[in-house]
C-alpha cells in the first residue's frame, strides 16, 4: 500500500564520491527505505555551500519549496534546513516541515565563536520553524533541548542502521588500525597522529580513510604532523573510500579508531560492529551509546577521554601489548552484531514521525 509522498532536501554534493559523510550516508538510506515501505520520495538537492549558502542557494531552496503541495511533509536534512531560518518560516504554516538534525551546527569543532555563535542562533530559529525534529541518537535529543530548549514531544530519536557484513579476520598482533571519516577537526586525525608518534616502537600501520576536500587546512597540517615525526611510511591517508573499497578496508583492520572532538551518534561504530571488529573512541556525544555493551556488560573496544592525546596513546599502547584484551573486545564486538538494528527499523521510524508531525502548531517547550 503506498502512501503520501514525502518531499526530502538534501545538500547538493550528497552523491559526490569525492565527499562522502555519515549523514549523506544516513539520508540516503533513510530515502531508500522509505521508498521500500511504500512512500514516494521526491528528492529536492539544493547546491550551495552549507551551512553557509549564499542568495543564490537560499533563493533556490525557497523556489523548491513554494512549488511543494500545500499540507505535503517535507524532511530537511539540518545541514540546509539548519542554515537558512527564513526560509522556512515563509513555508511552515502550509508544509510538514521535518529537520534532521545530525550534528548541531554550532558543535562543529575548529569554528570561531562568533561563527559558531551565529549557526546556533540560526539553527535554533529554524527549529522553531519545524513541526517536528529528528535527532539521531538519544545524546543528540538531549543536546537540542540543551541549546535550544526544545521540548521533548518535538524531538523524534531515529538512529542510522548498519548493513550486516561478513566477519573481519584479525591479525593476531592487532596492528592494522583504520580510523574512517571526513579530515577535519571535528574528526581529530591529529590527536590521533600525535598519539601513534609515541608508539614508534610498536609494530602497527594506520589508514585515514576519508574526504581530504572539506578543510584544506586541516589536511595539510595532519601530513605535516606524519612527516615531523617520521611516520610517512606507517600512516596513509587514502582519500574517501566507499563501498567495495571501504569493506576491503574494514576486512583488513584490526582495530576500528575514532578520535573525534565531537560525534553526535558515529555510524564507523556501527560498521566496525557489524564486521566484529572493536573500537577505540574518544567517549564523546552518542558514541558511548553507539558503542554500547555485549551481553554480560564487557565494551566491545576501549573509551578514551576526548582530545587526550595522551590517553588515547595508552589506550593503544594497550590495545598493542595487551593480547587478552584483544580477545576479549573481539568476542565482544562479535556479541555486539545481533544487536545492532538494520535500515528497516529506521525506516519504520521515520514513517511513524511522518504519520503524527502535523503543520507547526506548538513551539518550544514554556512558549
Amino acid at each position: 500500500m503506498t502512501g503520501a509522498a514525502v518531499h526530502v532536501v538534501l545538500p547538493g554534493d550528497v552523491d559526490d564520491p569525492a565527499r562522502p559523510s555519515g549523514g549523506n550516508a544516513y539520508d540516503r538510506r533513510v530515502c531508500a527505505g522509505l521508498v521500500a515501505a511504500g512512500r514516494p520520495v521526491h528528492e529536492i538537492a539544493v547546491a550551495g555551500t552549507w551551512p553557509e549558502p549564499d542568495d543564490a542557494a537560499r533563493a533556490e531552496l525557497d523556489r523548491r519549496l513554494a512549488a511543494v503541495p500545500g499540507g505535503a511533509a517535507v524532511v530537511l536534512d539540518g545541514l540546509v534546513g539548519c542554515a537558512v531560518p527564513e526560509v522556512l518560516a515563509r513555508h511552515a504554516g502550509r508544509l510538514r516541515l521535518v529537520v534532521l538534525v545530525h550534528l548541531p551546527l554550532g558543535d562543529e569543532a575548529g569554528l570561531a565563536p562568533a561563527t559558531a555563535a551565529d549557526r546556533s542562533a540560526r539553527e535554533r530559529t529554524a527549529l522553531d520553524a519545524a513541526a517536528a525534529v529528528v535527532a539521531t541518537s538519544p545524546w543528540t535529543a538531549r543536546r537540542l533541548a540543551q541549546v535550544h530548549g526544545l521540548s521533548a514531544e518535538r524531538v523524534h530519536v531515529v538512529p542510522p542502521g548498519v548493513e550486516p557484513a561478513p566477519s573481519a579476520v584479525p591479525d593476531e598482533d592487532g596492528g592494522r588500525l583504520l580510523c574512517v571519516g571526513s579530515l577535519t577537526p571535528t574528526k581529530g586525525q591529529d590527536l590521533l597522529v600525535d598519539a601513534l608518534a609515541r608508539l614508534a616502537d610498536r609494530s602497527w600501520t594506520c589508514r585515514l580513510a576519508g574526504p581530504l576536500t572539506r578543510d584544506a587546512a586541516h589536511v595539510d597540517a595532519v601530513r605535516a604532523l606524519v612527516r615531523r615525526h617520521g611516520l610517512d611510511d606507517r600512516v596513509e591517508l587514502t582519500g574517501p573510500l566507499t563501498g567495495p573499497a571501504l569493506d576491503a578496508a574494514y576486512a583488513a583492520s584490526d582495530l576500528l579508531v575514532l578520535p573525534s572532538r565531537a560525534e553526535t551518534y558515529g555510524m564507523v561504530v556501527t560498521e566496525a560492529l557489524a564486521r566484529g571488529i572493536p573500537v577505540l573512541a574518544c567517549a564523546v556525544g552518542g558514541v558511548p551509546e553507539t558503542l554500547g555493551r555485549a551481553p554480560g556488560g564487557t565494551v566491545p573496544g576501549l573509551l578514551v577521554a576526548p582530545a587526550d592525546v595522551a590517553a588515547l596513546a595508552a589506550a593503544l599502547r594497550r590495545w598493542l601489548d595487551e593480547p587478552g584484551l584483544r580477545t576479549a573486545a573481539r568476542d565482544a564486538a562479535r556479541a555486539r552484531r545481533p544487536q545492532l538494528p538494520g535500515w528497516d527499523v529506521a525506516a519504520r521510524e521515520w514513517i511513524r514521525v511522518l504519520e503524527h508531525s502535523s503543520p507547526l502548531t506548538a513551539r518550544r517547550s514554556g512558549a
